[in-house]
């Protein structure tokens, strides 16, 4: 029987919110993916990704997670033995280095404190007693969705250019958040996803692939098929790709675009600040004490530890039972110990605003006592 209930709102990393009209688009009937009417679409989507990366790099799409997408940027460039130099501030860094392993390079891992954004001195340091150069590529999570951070990847896509390896970026959950000018920068490999900033559901994923990244693809003998970008290259010099895509994706795909380049790029992204900023203040006034500094703090993700003598669990708990609204937990060392709150994609200043307010009502009701201006007892000593 049908019951009458409130949507369910994805406050979480993601999936997150997607439009009622790429809904629509993807819920029409599929059209061939050998039709001019699907190149049409490709090269559409092609060319809005690239203007929203602000790039002439060629952009790859594939009917893959991001996890994909970031295989693919390995399985392209790396070979068995080759040294990789992967910066971890939380576990999408990790996931860096262990595809990598997998693919028998050799790895260093140059881990910070979850929370802590990579600290740049002791990069550069690194980079410098690399006197051999032969450190091959440097893997950078720009936005650790497991802790809220962003890291300064203007400055890191810098010093590793400098150094003359391959910057290799994760931008799932920055991309579409702010700004990334891929050609400015001069990153190397990049890959994203569309279940973020881009307003689809979880099915595609995208990487941009420079002139560098290109010359390291005619050295690199690592097995690949699905994964091989020039197929891709190959494919999208006819409009079409190599293998059977999700057209219905790439139809909403479009349509997305066409939101982002009608509310403008930077009114984008000016909008995904507003949101962290509206956000973290509120949380502040509840005395509610956030994991991250605000000179790192993430434009979609905010991390916030419990107030002490509650639980990660009641609190997700409370807002999915009575709200239907769904936050996330940590992970991995940090499941149970802090909840995260996204605010990317399709997600507006009123929504942060009832989040807060539920998020309130919820606390209340487990016994705490907002006091703003003054950060409670956390579960989680920093």
């Amino acid at each position: 029987m049908a019951t009458m209930e409130p949507r369910e709102f994805l406050a979480i990393p993601g999936p997150t919110p997607v439009p009622d009209a790429v809904l629509a688009a993807i819920a029409r009937h599929p059209i061939g993916h050998r039709t001019p009417e699907f190149s049409k679409a490709l090269k559409e989507v092609t060319e809005g990704l690239q203007w929203l990366a602000e790039t002439k790099n060629d952009v790859f799409v594939m009917t893959a997670s991001g996890t994909a997408a970031m295989e693919a940027c390995i399985c392209n460039t790396i070979n068995r033995g080759d040294r990789v130099l992967s910066l971890i501030c939380g576990v999408f860094g990790e996931r860096w280095a262990k595809l990598a392993e997998a693919y028998g390079a050799e790895v260093e891992r140059v881990v910070f404190e979850p929370g802590q954004a990579v600290d740049l001195a002791i990069l550069q340091q690194k980079l410098k007693a690399d006197a051999q150069k032969s450190i091959k590529a440097v893997t950078i999570t720009h936005n650790e969705t497991s802790t809220g951070v962003i890291n300064d990847l203007q400055a890191i896509a810098k010093m590793v250019r400098e150094h003359g390896a391959l910057s290799i970026v994760d931008a799932v959950t920055s991309f579409g958040v702010t700004r990334l000018p891929i050609d400015e920068w001069q990153i190397d490999i990049l890959a994203t996803g569309s279940q973020k900033a881009l307003m689809l559901p979880p099915g595609l994923s995208f990487i941009f692939f420079g002139p560098k990244a290109w010359d390291a693809y005619k050295d690199c003998k690592s097995p690949r098929f699905y994964l091989d970008v020039g197929k891709c290259k190959k494919s999208l010099a006819q409009d079409t790709t190599p293998f059977t895509p999700n057209v219905s994706f790439v139809e909403g795909l479009k349509v997305s675009l066409e939101m982002i380049k009608a509310e403008g790029r930077d009114a984008v992204f000016a909008r995904h600040i507003k949101l962290r900023d509206s956000l973290r203040h509120g949380l502040k006034e509840l005395g509610l004490q956030l994991f991250v500094e605000d000179a790192c703090a993430s434009p979609s993700i905010t991390a916030i530890l419990p107030p002490a003598g509650l639980s990660v669990g009641e609190i997700r708990k409370g807002l999915k039972s009575r709200y239907r609204i769904l936050v996330a937990d940590g992970q991995e060392e940090l499941k149970g110990k802090i909840f995260r709150i996204g605010h990317m994609g399709y997600v507006f200043e009123r929504d942060v605003h009832m989040t807060l307010a539920c998020l309130q009502s919820v606390l209340v009701d487990l016994g705490f006592k907002p006091t703003p201006g003054a950060p409670a007892q956390a579960a989680l000593a920093r």
